[in-house]
């Protein structure tokens, strides 16, 4: 599957909504997993080296994404974001598993309109949308489309490049196992983002920035986690992507396979 094709649909998009009057979360080239079923070797006899992401280029000229990559629909930007990089201060996440949520989805916040939480999301495409979720975890969403749509794609899961010691003091964890970045709230610890983070840009130099990174030729799919209180075709579909073969991916992996 070629990343300019699209992924199947549940529904038809909307129009945009108008942010003056109205809570909110928010390609694939053929897949040939690298994954062999019969291999002997167990992720516990990996060495902590084979763990990390080996970038091809030097962070230090990775351009920022500017403002025109993040115009277009979630569910088109969430494949493309995976292995480009986050960076904040000396610490640099490779993006390993995200999650599109559109505007006409009944598991994304912009479902309940603009509120004072979810303004960020009704933004235009390239700012950050943070929320807290079970008063402690920070997730953090980057916002897709034009301003007024109310999407984003959520950052699930990162394998961290540079600030490893940072990372740790961060996540109050002394491991450089995947457990240390797999999940959201993971994420947001690592980048020691809070709400207040919520509608920076990131094409910006100096603050929260999204660069570009290698493309990624081969991924998994599969539906969305913690959202049982959504439509049932919105709990179904397949908006949730991951790099195919790497560790640094989320549970449950179980639900994953080639699109």
């Amino acid at each position: 599957m070629k990343i300019t094709k699209r992924f199947n649909r549940v529904i038809k998009p909307l129009k945009p909504i108008n942010t003056s009057t109205s809570d909110s979360k928010p390609h694939t080239i053929k897949p040939k997993p690298n994954l062999n079923p019969k291999s002997k070797t167990k992720p516990r006899t990996l060495k902590q080296s084979n763990l990390y992401p080996k970038p091809t280029f030097i962070l230090e000229k990775a351009p920022i994404l500017g403002p025109d990559f993040y115009q277009i629909d979630a569910l088109d930007l969430a494949p493309r974001l995976l292995g480009k990089y986050l960076k904040r201060d000396d610490v640099v996440l490779q993006i390993t598993e995200v999650e599109a949520y559109r505007s006409n989805d009944s598991a994304c916040h912009g479902r309940v309109g603009v509120t004072p939480r979810t303004a960020p999301l009704f933004g235009p495409g390239g700012h950050a949308y943070v929320y807290l979720c079970y008063g402690m975890h920070n997730m953090l969403n980057v916002v897709a489309d034009k301003q007024g749509i109310g999407s984003a794609v959520l950052i699930r899961s990162c394998a961290p490049v540079t600030g490893l010691e940072t990372i740790k003091q961060r996540r109050g964890q002394d491991t450089e196992k995947p457990v240390l970045l797999t999940g959201p709230g993971k994420v947001g610890q690592a980048l020691g983002i809070t709400t207040d983070w919520s509608n920076q840009p990131l094409f910006t130099p100096g603050g929260l920035e999204l660069l570009d990174g290698p493309e990624v030729t081969e991924i998994v799919v599969g539906p969305r986690v913690g959202i049982d209180y959504a439509l049932p075709e919105h709990v179904a579909a397949l908006w949730r992507f991951a790099i195919a073969g790497s560790p640094w991916i989320s549970a449950p992996k179980n639900t994953l396979s080639p699109p």
